[in-house]
């Protein structure tokens, strides 16, 4: 779970940074549009995707991150709402996509960002 709150933490920072520098909407608003937007599905499809991407049905990347938040939010909706337990391989997998999640997101507004070399520090 806390890798998934670590990939929803990073959602919301790449969601304020673009609608900060796309937009003239203040912080308030902006909070307001992420509640409304609940779940990383919904932050990345309706927030970030739409005002970071200028053609998000054409990039391979937005479909990557859609694709990448569709996976982790299930497995979260899973343990969340229906008690279901995942054994240690599967716990590693959403762990690791939650981690190129997180590359991914991160990555697009800072080349190279690699989110291991973070917490080995």
């Amino acid at each position: 779970m806390a890798d998934f709150c670590s990939a929803v933490d990073t959602a919301n920072y790449a969601i304020r940074h673009e609608w900060a520098r796309q937009t003239e909407f203040d912080a308030a608003i902006v909070d307001q549009f992420l509640m409304w937007a609940n779940g990383l599905r919904g932050k990345v499809e309706r927030l970030f995707v739409p005002v970071y991407f200028a053609r998000p049905k054409k990039s391979k990347a937005a479909k990557a991150l859609i694709a990448s938040a569709e996976k982790i939010n299930k497995v979260r909706n899973e343990v969340v709402h229906q008690g279901r337990f995942s054994n240690a391989e599967e716990a590693g997998e959403v762990i690791a996509e939650a981690k190129r999640f997180i590359d991914m997101i991160v990555g697009l507004s800072q080349p190279d960002f690699d989110i291991q070399d973070r917490t080995r520090s």
